[in-house]
């Protein structure tokens, strides 16, 4: 008789609002077993982990524990069925013991008082399980990234989960703490622990995993069981969508370089040189799953995060930005990711933010604010990218995505820059407002802009790019031609997979 799955997930759709997230996925899990979830940047992975941890609700669909529905409405309804959830970013109190840090919210008491005692003695039984051989009493930010993590699952195995969600484990652990890391998974597998992983990192799928559930677009891409878990299966489920009828792209003739890249370290990854070009005139996509670097390199470039070193050269000349004025300066612009923290002030109005990276060139006398000249640059921002605004003078708030990311576009093409940078430029808006911004990147490439963008999205990509660099753990694995671009070359280069490539 077959054995009952500890944990089923049938038929579940989730929607936020312009979204939908998952859409009827299934996927079971049995008793002491290792399941790797894998997908693109956007697949769902992380909106079904949420759910199984009670932290959102489904719309549709059941999930069932032990064969029984359960309703998994919050996070503590989820550990009282057995759930943890491990995020990538730990959920520890630095400044506490690991004692304390296991048993926080849940302490022993004796005689009014929390009994230290008896909290040291039941964590040894939980360290002893992942096999941390440091004291209790040790206070948790003393210990490296990688026994963190440790601590974080001897808390979970103290709430007697049977269910552990690892949710990127080894994102930022050393490759010898993430050796360990793994005999700790397996050794949890042996003694009827199981697992759901998620990871990018495909050679750990490979090595851990004993079946894999693939989701693409929100929906169940294919299933691949132990025998069947290879790099070439896993990238061939997670890639194969045509790409949308929305791109128009157009050959571009490239130009001189405008940028110029020589040897640059970011702050996030000092052991890597990154060296490249992009020409006038010229789309190049910059491909990586999260965590690769992209942002970051973006941002060293723009002055936002000084390098540790190597060259920044613009039209020829070296500037390598100390900040965002000296890139302005020469001519550089950069629309960041998150709009709403990073390129926006939503209180303020459609002229205030256009007009502000502009706001010397818009003042009478280099004093007084000539409102005339904000108007006018707004009025042309507005008609150029078609910002649906009831007028200049409406509070960005209440613009939709869509709309407030073309303001964020409108305030750096006032300047008009030489060289755009642009991170995820389409991330949370419709369908018809990313026609839009890809038209108008295909129009100022003709014009001769440069332009360096960030996509998570494979169709992006492929869709707009004359060129791609790929990027994996703050390495460039690879440069695309256009002629090269597909989704299984881009997806082995983004997996750090060069060979195959």
């Amino acid at each position: 008789m077959e054995e009952q799955p500890l944990l089923e997930v049938k038929h579940v759709t989730k929607r936020f609002p312009g979204v939908r997230a998952l859409h009827r996925v299934s996927m079971h899990l049995n008793r002491g077993e290792v399941v790797a979830v894998i997908g693109e940047n956007g697949a769902g992975k992380s909106t079904l982990m949420k759910i199984l941890a009670g932290v959102q609700e489904h719309d549709e669909g059941e999930i069932l524990v032990n064969g029984s529905p359960a309703r998994i409405d919050s996070v503590q309804k989820a550990l009282d069925l057995g759930i943890s959830l491990i995020h990538q970013e730990l959920n520890l109190s630095d400044n506490l013991d690991v004692g304390a840090n296991i048993f926080l919210g849940r302490e022993p008491m004796k005689f009014g008082l929390i009994d230290t005692r008896k909290i040291y003695a039941e964590s040894r039984k939980f360290l002893d399980k992942v096999g941390l051989d440091c004291q209790a009493s040790t206070i948790v930010g003393e210990l490296p990234i990688g026994r963190q993590q440790l601590v974080e699952i001897a808390k979970a195995l103290s709430v007697n989960a049977r269910v552990l969600i690892m949710d990127e484990p080894t994102s930022s652990l050393s490759e010898r703490e993430t050796e360990y890391l793994f005999r700790v998974v397996k050794d949890l597998r042996d003694q009827g622990v199981s697992i759901v992983y998620i990871s990018h990192r495909l050679g750990e799928v490979k090595e851990l995993a004993d079946r894999v559930v693939v989701l693409r677009d929100g929906d169940n891409a294919g299933d691949l069981g132990s025998d069947e878990i290879s790099h070439d299966n896993m990238v061939s489920l997670m890639v194969g969508r045509d790409i949308s009828e929305f791109y128009h792209h157009r050959d571009h003739r490239p130009g001189a370089p405008v940028l110029e890249v020589e040897d640059l370290i970011v702050p996030e990854w000092p052991m890597h040189k990154l060296s490249f070009k992009v020409h006038a005139g010229e789309i190049v996509g910059l491909a990586g799953l999260v965590g690769a670097g992209r942002t970051e390199m973006l941002k060293a470039l723009f002055g936002v995060n000084h390098p540790l070193g190597g060259k920044v050269i613009i039209n020829g000349e070296e500037v390598t930005p100390k900040n965002a004025r000296e890139a302005m300066d020469a001519g550089m612009a950069l629309v960041p990711e998150n709009r709403k923290e990073e390129g926006l002030f939503l209180e303020m109005t459609v002229t205030e933010n256009i007009s502000l990276p502009g706001l010397e060139d818009n003042c009478k006398s280099g004093v007084f604010i000539d409102s005339d000249q904000e108007r006018s640059v707004t009025d042309e921002m507005i008609r150029k990218l078609n910002i649906r605004t009831p007028g200049p003078d409406q509070e960005l708030q209440y613009l939709s995505g869509g709309n407030q990311q073309k303001v964020v576009l409108g305030k750096w093409l006032s300047l008009e820059p030489g060289l755009l940078l642009l991170d995820e430029p389409t991330r949370g808006i419709d369908v018809g407002a990313k026609e839009e911004i890809y038209a108008l990147i295909e129009d100022l490439a003709e014009r001769g802009m440069a332009i360096l963008f960030v996509s998570s999205e494979m169709e992006e990509i492929l869709g707009l790019s004359d060129r791609a660099i790929v990027m994996h753990e703050g390495r460039i694995t690879g440069g695309l031609s256009r002629e090269q671009l597909s989704e299984e070359t881009v997806m082995h280069l983004a997996t750090g997979n060069i060979e195959a490539a």
